[in-house]
C-alpha cells in the first residue's frame, strides 16, 4: 500500500498546490454528518498510529457531533472545514486531514495497490506538475539551485531527480529549496538524498513504523542512483516545509551532509494515506511514525531546526553567499577567488524569487 509523508494523496495532490482549485460543494444532512463522524472514528481506531490517541479523538468527535457542534454547517465544504479543525485539535497531529472530494475513490485493488488506470492517472499528474521539480538553475559563481515542491511516487519522479542532479553535478555547491515542499513518498525522499552521497557510502537514512502491519521499514541510500554530488549542499526551509520535505532536511542534517538555512519546519513526521469516509468525504490518517537511526526520534511537533535561522524570504540569499564564501575559501586561483568574493557582494538578477505558498 502506498504510504505518504504528507497528505499528498487526497485525490488532488495537496502538496502540489491544488488547494487553490475550486472544490465542489453540496448540502449535507445531519444524519450524513453523523455517519461521517462515526466512520472517521472507526477508521481512526483501526488505523491511527497511536491507539490511545485514536480512541480519545474518536470519542471527542462523537461527543461534539452529538452535542450539535456541526448542526449549523449545512454545506459539505463548511462541514469538512469544521470537522478538520476539530480532528486536528483533538488528535494534535497536523497530518490529520478531512476534505470534501466526491471524486476521490480508494484504490480499487484490495491490497491497496493502484490499478493500471490509477497508475496511468498518477503518471499524468506527475508529468503535469514537473515531477515535483519546480525549477533548476545555475546561479553566478557556478552555484546550483534545485526547487523541489513534492516527492511523488519514486517510479515516476526518480528519472526526473536523476536528470536534475545530472544538470547540476558540475556545480561548486548545490542549494536545495524545500520552502514550498509539502511532503510525499518517503522512498522518493531517500531516492533524492542518495544523489548526495558518494558511491559506496551507504547510509541508513530513516525508518518508519506502521501500526496496521505492525512492521518497520528501513530506508537507506539507493545503490542504483547514478549521478552523485559530493560537494557542499545547502537546504532551505520555511514554516510551510512539511512531512516528506522535513524528512529530507532532517535526514541530511543528521547525516551531517547539508547545512540548513531558513525557518523551523511545520512538525509532521507521521506517514499515512487517504481513506473514504462516505458521502464524498476523505480523510488522511497517519498510520506510522518516523524513527531516525541517529537520534532515535523524529521532528513531530517540534519541526526541523536549521543551523542558520533566518526568515524564509532571506534564506536563498544567505545560502548563496555562504556557498560563494566556501567556494572562495577552497579556490586556489587568486583571480577566480576574487571574482567569487565579488559575487558575494551582489544580488544576481537571475536569483529565483519565493512567495509563501499560503499567500
Amino acid at each position: 500500500m502506498l504510504k505518504f509523508l504528507g497528505p499528498i494523496a487526497l485525490g488532488v495532490f495537496a502538496a502540489v498546490g491544488a488547494a487553490g482549485q475550486e472544490r465542489p460543494d453540496a448540502p449535507i444532512s445531519d444524519a450524513a454528518k453523523m455517519e461521517v463522524v462515526e466512520t472517521l472514528g472507526a477508521k481512526m481506531r483501526s488505523n491511527y498510529v497511536f491507539p490511545d490517541v485514536a480512541e480519545e479523538t474518536a470519542q471527542e468527535l462523537d461527543r461534539r457531533a452529538k452535542a450539535g457542534a456541526y448542526r449549523e454547517h449545512d454545506s459539505s465544504q463548511a462541514f469538512a472545514d469544521a470537522l478538520r479543525l476539530d480532528l486536528r485539535e483533538a488528535g494534535n497531529d497536523r497530518h490529520l486531514q478531512v476534505r470534501y472530494n466526491p471524486s476521490f475513490r480508494e484504490m480499487e485493488n484490495g491490497d491497496g495497490t493502484p490499478s493500471a488506470e490509477e497508475i496511468q492517472q498518477m503518471r499524468k499528474d506527475m508529468a503535469a506538475n514537473g515531477y515535483g521539480i519546480y525549477r533548476t538553475a545555475q546561479l553566478p559563481g557556478n552555484i546550483g539551485y534545485l526547487d523541489v515542491r513534492f516527492f511523488g511516487p519514486t517510479e515516476f519522479v526518480g528519472p526526473a531527480f536523476e536528470s536534475a542532479i545530472h544538470l547540476l553535478a558540475g556545480s561548486r555547491a548545490i542549494i536545495i529549496d524545500l520552502r514550498s515542499n509539502g511532503g510525499g513518498d518517503p522512498s522518493s525522499v531517500a531516492q533524492l538524498a542518495s544523489h548526495f552521497f558518494a558511491v559506496g557510502d551507504e547510509r541508513h537514512l530513516n525508518s518508519l513504523y506502521f501500526r496496521p502491519e505492525d512492521e518497520t521499514r528501513d530506508f537507506w541510500t539507493v545503490r542504483s542512483v547514478n549521478t552523485r554530488f559530493t560537494g557542499p549542499v545547502y537546504v532551505l526551509t520555511s514554516d510551510y516545509t512539511f512531512s516528506g520535505g522535513e524528512e529530507f532536511a532532517y535526514d541530511l542534517q543528521t547525516q551531517e551532509r547539508a547545512v540548513l538555512i531558513g525557518e523551523t519546519t511545520g512538525g509532521g513526521a507521521n506517514p499515512g494515506g487517504p481513506v473514504s469516509l462516505g458521502h464524498g468525504f476523505v480523510a488522511f490518517i497517519p498510520t506510522g511514525r518516523a524513527i531516525n537511526p541517529i537520534t532515535g526520534t523524529n521532528w513531530e511537533h517540534v519541526g526541523v531546526v536549521p543551523e542558520h535561522a533566518v526568515a524564509a524570504e532571506e534564506a536563498l540569499h544567505v545560502a548563496y553567499n555562504m556557498a560563494l564564501a566556501k567556494a572562495a575559501e577552497d579556490e586556489e586561483d587568486a583571480g577566480v577567488r576574487s571574482e567569487l568574493e565579488r559575487l558575494a557582494t551582489e544580488t544576481p538578477a537571475e536569483m529565483p524569487t519565493w512567495k509563501h505558498p499560503r499567500e
